[in-house]
This record gives structure tokens, C-alpha cells and sequence, in this order.
């Protein structure tokens, strides 16, 4: 197995842009379940609840550094998009390996949306989302070499 990655909460005043200092002492890295398990853990940072056709934003408190090459894909746990329905609004997160290094230090957010018909709350602690590691190529032709200098969403006001 390789190991390309390390999670880590983005600084207090990144995130009391977005959440409490009560929340942030309580923020725990995301961590597989089993050792056959691909997917990182998210654990709400605090409890929410999400109704029906309601969408939510997480503050999660987590950034991720991540090896060149490698990209984490962020799903919704497995069980609640199956018992709620419950979607991610970008269908899947993808954090590039440049993210860390962003103005708002690499937080991930997670968006999502209760598309089923019953309402959904997550204690606090508990997993909501998971991440996944994939490795990924460019083409024999790429001549990218400009940096991220934004955070979320920077890539597309080129």
C-alpha cells in the first residue's frame, strides 16, 4: 500500500471564518474503519440535520497533504446515500494535490443535498463522508505549469 497523503485541521483562524472555537477543539482527522477499507472517514464536526430536498454546507476543519500525482475523491458515506439519498452537489469532491497550499489553507467543505423523502441528522462525531485516494495521469502533451493561488473554486476564474 502506498502511503502519499497526511491529513491535518487547517489553523483556528482559518477556521473561525466559518465555524466556532467550541467546534474546532472537537475537530477529529478523517481515518479508515477497517484496514480493508479505501475510504477515509468524514466525522461531523458538529451535529447537523438536513431535510428533505435541503442542502448543507460542512465546514470540515481538515486539510490534506497530498503527494503529486494523487487526488482525493470526496463521496458521501456509503449508508446515508443509500438510506437518504443523500448527494454531494458536485457529485464527487475532488481535492487536488496544490489544494494545501491554497489562501484558505486547503479547508475542505463538503456540500450536499437530501434528495430522499426522510429527514437526516448526523451526531456530532460521527462519519458522514468518506475520501478516497486515486492516482491519476496527465497526457504525453501537457504543458501546464501555473500554480493555485486561490482556494476553493480558484481553478476556474482563469
Amino acid at each position: 500500500m502506498k502511503k502519499i497523503a497526511q491529513f491535518f485541521k487547517v489553523s483556528q483562524t482559518e477556521f473561525l471564518k466559518s465555524g466556532s472555537l467550541e467546534t474546532y477543539s472537537s475537530i477529529s482527522l478523517p481515518k479508515r474503519a477497517t484496514a480493508g477499507s479505501a475510504g477515509y472517514d468524514f466525522f461531523a464536526p458538529e451535529t447537523f440535520s438536513v431535510m428533505p430536498n435541503e442542502t448543507i454546507k460542512i465546514a470540515t476543519g481538515i486539510r490534506v497533504k497530498i503527494d503529486e500525482g494523487w487526488v482525493l475523491k470526496i463521496y458521501p458515506r456509503s449508508s446515508l446515500g443509500f438510506k437518504y439519498r443523500l448527494t454531494l452537489n458536485n457529485t464527487v469532491g475532488i481535492i487536488d494535490s496544490d489544494y494545501f497550499n491554497a489562501d484558505n489553507e486547503g479547508h475542505i467543505f463538503i456540500k450536499m443535498t437530501n434528495c430522499g423523502d426522510t429527514p437526516l441528522t448526523v451526531e456530532k462525531g460521527k462519519a458522514f463522508a468518506q475520501g478516497v485516494f486515486v492516482e491519476y495521469g496527465i497526457t504525453v502533451d501537457d504543458e501546464c505549469y501555473t500554480t493555485r493561488t486561490g482556494g476553493f473554486g480558484s481553478t476556474d476564474k482563469k
